[in-house]
């Protein structure tokens, strides 16, 4: 009798497993490449971890048996991931997420992790509703969010995101104009500016937005009164005594953030200046521990808790399979006038 396999190679035959009886199942395409079903898994999710030879050979299993992965259900949970959670910020954004999913009967679950692999993918295996992103995620992390159908908002994105990337921000630009005019305003000429990583988009902004003001008023960008540092009290100390430091010292520093402001108050006592008598700050945040400090301090108001309500709406919706009319946020901007700001002194007090 001939052969009904007769062309094929003997490669052919010893590779072939027997055909399957029922459905097809990640467990058969497992039993069928001698491999376990994690491994399986890992293929069809596109995770690391497979050696190139074992996952062409699970890929041309799935092929031939045609299989399809059953749409997978998503937790009744939004997740929200930090890359960092000690900070001030954190608690004023959990504040807003949680209020929001409550309204919607959704849970709330904070992640903080790296830039490793595993730990995204474990965030994926979990099946979540939708994410709230405010640690900014690489190209492959939205790409893995995006290949398991799982939505995602990304708060107050520090970078340029791609077109059609949901995002939260806030009025960056017209934060920093407002504390720029508010400085011009009460007669201030020499205004410093403490910005934060040039690199990051939000904090180009701010500065824009201080240009912008200056220019307006007809007044000289002074490139020696603009200075980068961390985002810490420590950073804005350090850069505040390189400022105050200079013959003709600024009467203002603007900061890129209130830690920031908190350490130009440290500068301002070590050199014997006081706030506002002989220097006038405004910091950007407007967190609450600012309103504490003596004097309390002017700040931009970063609405920080109203855009976290918003970035969980769009989150949700958006895992609701709706189509929001805009994908991209962002929300106003304010200038709190605290006590340390004040008409500058006729005669700047030397140091």
């Amino acid at each position: 009798m001939a052969d009904s396999r007769a062309g094929g190679s003997p490669e052919d035959e010893q590779d072939l497993p027997d055909e399957p009886r029922g459905p097809v199942t990640i467990a058969y395409i497992a039993k069928s490449a001698g491999v376990s079903i994690p491994t399986v898994s890992k293929v069809l999710n596109g995770r690391s971890g497979v050696s190139s030879d074992t996952r062409a050979r699970v890929e041309d299993l799935i092929n031939r048996y045609g299989y399809k992965r059953p749409p997978a259900s998503r937790n009744n949970v939004v997740e929200l991931i930090f890359r960092e959670l000690e900070s001030m910020w954190a608690v004023e954004i959990i504040r807003g997420v949680e209020r929001t999913a409550g309204r919607n009967r959704v849970g709330v679950m904070v992640s903080e992790f790296g830039l490793h692999d595993r730990t995204m993918d474990d965030m994926v295996d979990r099946r979540p509703h939708s994410v709230l992103s405010v640690a900014q995620l690489s190209d492959d992390e939205r790409a893995q969010l995006a290949e398991r159908g799982i939505p995602f908002v990304v708060f107050d994105p520090t970078e340029e995101l791609p077109d059609g990337v949901p995002y939260v921000s806030a009025t960056n630009w017209r934060g920093g104009r407002s504390a720029a005019r508010h400085l011009i305003d009460l007669g201030h000429r020499r205004i410093a500016m403490i910005g934060g990583p040039a690199q990051q988009s939000c904090f180009q902004a701010r500065q824009a937005g201080y240009v912008s003001a200056l220019a307006a008023a007809a007044l000289p960008v002074d490139h020696g009164l603009v200075v980068h540092a961390a985002l810490t009290r420590e950073g804005g100390c350090q850069a505040a005594h390189q400022l105050l430091r200079i013959p003709d010292r600024p009467t203002a520093i603007f900061t890129a953030n209130d830690l920031q402001a908190l350490g130009v108050y440290q500068a301002a006592r070590e050199l014997g200046l006081a706030v506002p008598a002989d220097l006038s700050v405004v910091g950007f945040d407007d967190l609450p521990i600012v309103s504490w400090v003596d004097p309390p301090l002017t700040s931009v108001h970063q609405p920080l808790t109203e855009m976290a309500e918003a970035a969980t709406e769009l989150a949700l919706a958006l895992g609701r399979g709706e189509r929001p009319t805009r994908t991209g946020l962002e929300i106003a901007t304010s200038l709190t006038v605290r006590e340390s700001t004040a008409p500058p002194a006729e005669e700047p007090k030397a140091i």
